[in-house]
C-alpha cells in the first residue's frame, strides 16, 4: 500500500518589497504581532532591528556546542582510560594503571575537538545547508535584496497563512509591491 504524500502549496509565501530599512522592520513587527511565526526577511546589509522583529535570536547552537564538547571530553577520557587500564597496561615504575593527571591534555583537546564539529555540522544542519537553491530566487525583483531594497516574506508554511488575507494584511503595511514566490 503506497502511503500518503504530503502536497505542496502552489506558492512557498508572499513576500512584501520594501525601499527602506524602517519600513521593513516595522512591517516585520506588524507581522509578527499579527501572529505570524514563519517569516523571514531579507536585505542588503544587516539590520539588527530587522531580525529582532522577526525574532529570529532563538538558536540551539550552545546547546549543540555543550553536547560536543561533553561527549569529545568524555569520549577522549573514556578512551585513554580503557587503553591505559584494561587493553594495553603497562606499570610504569609501580604507578597505578589509573593515573587520572595525565589523560587532562587529550581530554581537554578532546573536549575542544568535539565541540567545534558539532559547531560546524550544527550549524550546517540548523541553517539547511547545503541549499543550493531556494524558492525566493523565483521571486520577481528578489535580485534587488543585495543592492537597495528589503523584503519580508510570510511563508505559506504558517498555520495563520491565508493567501488573500495575508496579502490584503501586507498590503497594508505600506511596501513597494507584494508578490506570490512560487516553489
Amino acid at each position: 500500500m503506497a502511503g500518503k504524500r504530503k502536497v505542496r502549496p502552489a506558492v512557498y509565501g508572499l513576500m512584501a518589497e520594501f525601499d527602506n530599512p524602517s519600513d521593513a522592520v516595522a512591517a516585520a513587527r506588524r507581522v509578527h504581532e499579527e501572529g505570524y511565526r514563519r517569516v523571514d526577511a531579507f536585505s542588503p546589509y544587516p539590520v539588527e532591528e530587522l531580525s529582532e522583529a522577526i525574532h529570529a535570536h532563538t538558536t540551539k547552537m550552545p546547546l549543540i556546542v555543550l553536547i560536543g564538547g561533553i561527549l569529545g571530553g568524555m569520549g577522549g577520557f573514556l578512551l585513554q582510560f580503557y587503553i591505559a587500564t584494561i587493553y594495553y597496561p603497562i606499570n610504569v615504575g609501580g604507578k597505578p594503571l589509573y593515573s587520572w593527571p595525565a589523560f587532562i591534555p587529550v581530554t581537554f583537546e578532546c573536549t575542544v575537538l568535539g565541540a567545534a564539529l558539532f559547531a560546524v555540522f550544527g550549524m550546517l544542519a540548523l541553517n539547511g545547508l547545503p541549499e543550493p537553491y531556494h524558492p525566493v530566487f523565483n521571486a520577481p525583483n528578489f535580485a534587488l535584496a543585495s543592492r537597495d531594497r528589503f523584503f519580508v516574506l510570510v511563508e505559506s508554511a504558517d498555520p495563520k497563512f491565508d493567501r488573500e488575507r495575508t496579502a490584503e494584511f501586507l498590503r497594508t503595511l505600506g511596501p513597494r509591491e507584494v508578490t506570490d514566490v512560487e516553489h
